[in-house]
């Protein structure tokens, strides 16, 4: 005879229904009775602490106000008792700053009034599924479901991804498991190059939905006129060229995790329609009357200070509180250099790998000079270096040689220009770029502007190893302005590239 399922089933499920509304509480009562869970219900907070006194119930799902008190005393409760129920809260219309209040007092999710019955029921089976096989960090023992060994196998795989065991990593990873139980949004910050997509694809593996899709979308690399279509999807004949029905990047990740990179790219008039779809849980193909519900966790992540963003006025501080419910902070490598050792050799195995080539070997010397160097890209900078090393390398040691100019980079700095002397020339520019005057005052000052222009990108690309995104953020640019510049100037970068 076969081992009986790990997960929770319906069968076994026990939910606690807590709405002062009779009307509302039979509907959720016979709504999840036609789903199969065992239901109790309670008009009050009091009444509801009885229950929960007298028993264990698998998901609480409660109303924010009840006429002795506020749902969040029963989800207060349950966190103080370290009960084992997933808690739902339910919202009025509007009360987005409940909503979140309660997601970070560690409510599983939450439904917005008028309920809809569809998510309703999306919702609860989720937080079952959940409390019934929460993913483990080790091995499937015998006995376990398959789906839920294949959880396990995937969080610890996602996990392992992410190579150190410095304390700063250690805590992360901890975090990850944590957060990964709910439905929370997600705040991924870090500087660039420091794996925030790999610790987004580590959230969404630990989680219940470990199983369902993983969709990332670098918001800075789309352009602006097709936003809406690529997000939300379009119907036939909503615009030109459309010739079919195309979902967007939320219906593609029903049922799963939706990553969204470098969110504070995002121009302003799109960040109004994020911030509906998020709060909805439903978006509006572009050409359609009808909207289409979806059921995905919202995961973000940026290099930029987003509070700083939304001071300046670019940023919108409703979409910020709403995306920063649980916020996971990267650190950069040069606070966890004991990872060093354990990083090159999974980036030096991935390399050979790539390249069908033997793992080199690191040299103690190597591993100094590694050590020493400022790394502002961070891991991404790291891969680089070795990618260069291993290409240059004889033999099966890897030994890097780095000179000053290459390993340490200064900042950048602007001089003024000193028009009675003569002007340097841009590295690796063609002839056609040269300014029209190369002493005394410019007689075309806009060439002499984009020569100037020239000069900096180039540099700032040079010395990150061509890396758009890092000298982006070195300059000050989004990726946006930074890719325009460069399309702009004509500068050519080599292919395959970070973009």
């Amino acid at each position: 005879m076969s081992s009986p399922p790990a997960s929770t089933t319906k069968a076994s499920a026990q939910i606690l229904v807590v709405d002062d509304e009779p009307d509302l509480r039979t509907l959720y009562e016979l709504t999840l009775l036609r789903e199969g869970y065992r239901v109790e219900a309670a008009g009050s907070v009091a009444e509801a602490m009885e229950r929960l006194d007298a028993q264990r119930f698998d998901t609480v799902i409660t109303d924010m106000r009840l006429p002795d008190g506020l749902g969040m005393e029963i989800l207060q409760r349950l966190q103080q008792q370290q009960r084992p129920e997933r808690c739902v809260v339910m919202t009025a219309y509007g009360s987005a700053e409940n909503a979140v209040e309660a997601l970070k007092a560690g409510a599983f999710d939450y439904l917005t009034k008028p309920v809809d019955l569809k998510q309703f029921r999306a919702v609860v089976a989720s937080a079952v599924q959940v409390q019934g096989a929460t993913p483990r960090l080790a091995p499937a023992a015998p006995g376990v479901a398959p789906k839920a060994a294949a959880v396990s196998v995937q969080s610890n795989a996602a996990l392992e991804r992410l190579v150190g065991d410095s304390e700063p990593m250690r805590m992360v990873k901890g975090r990850i498991v944590k957060v990964a139980r709910g439905m929370a949004p997600v705040l991924v910050r870090g500087e660039s190059g420091t794996g925030k997509e790999l610790v987004a694809r580590a959230v969404h593996a630990c989680s219940q939905r470990g199983d369902g899709p993983f969709v990332a979308v670098n918001c800075g690399a789309i352009p602006e006129n097709l936003l809406e279509a690529e997000f939300f999807g379009a119907r036939k004949g909503s615009y030109t060229g459309s010739a079919q029905d195309r979902d967007g990047y939320f219906q593609a990740a029903r049922g799963g995790t939706l990553f969204l990179d470098e969110i504070g790219d995002l121009p302003l008039a799109m960040q109004s329609k994020l911030l509906r779809a998020i709060q909805e849980r439903s978006v509006r193909p572009i050409g359609s009357t009808q909207e289409d519900a979806v059921d995905v966790r919202i995961v973000s992540a940026t290099h930029k200070d987003l509070q700083a963003e939304v001071q300046a006025g670019r940023f919108r501080q409703d979409l910020f509180y709403r995306l920063n419910v649980i916020e996971l902070m990267l650190p950069p490598l040069r606070e966890r250099r004991e990872d060093l050792p354990a990083l090159c050799r999974a980036l030096l195995a991935r390399i050979a790998q790539d390249g069908g080539l033997q793992v080199p070997e690191l040299s103690a010397q190597a591993l100094r000079v590694l050590h020493e160097q400022p790394l502002h890209g961070n891991v991404r900078e790291l891969e680089n270096l070795l990618h260069r090393a291993v290409a240059l390398s004889e033999g099966s040691e890897l030994q890097l040689d780095l000179d000053a100019s290459d390993s340490r980079p200064a900042p950048l700095t602007f001089p003024a220009p000193d028009v009675g002397a003569p002007e340097p020339s841009a590295p690796a520019l063609p002839p056609s770029a040269a300014p029209t005057e190369s002493v005394g005052m410019p007689t075309d000052l806009q060439s002499y502007l984009d020569q100037k222009e020239r000069e900096i990108l180039v540099r700032a690309l040079q010395e990150t190893g061509f890396n758009r995104t890092a000298a982006a953020n070195r300059l000050g640019l989004s990726l946006r302005q930074i890719r325009y510049r460069i399309a702009r100037l004509g500068i050519a970068t080599p292919t395959g590239e970070d973009a």
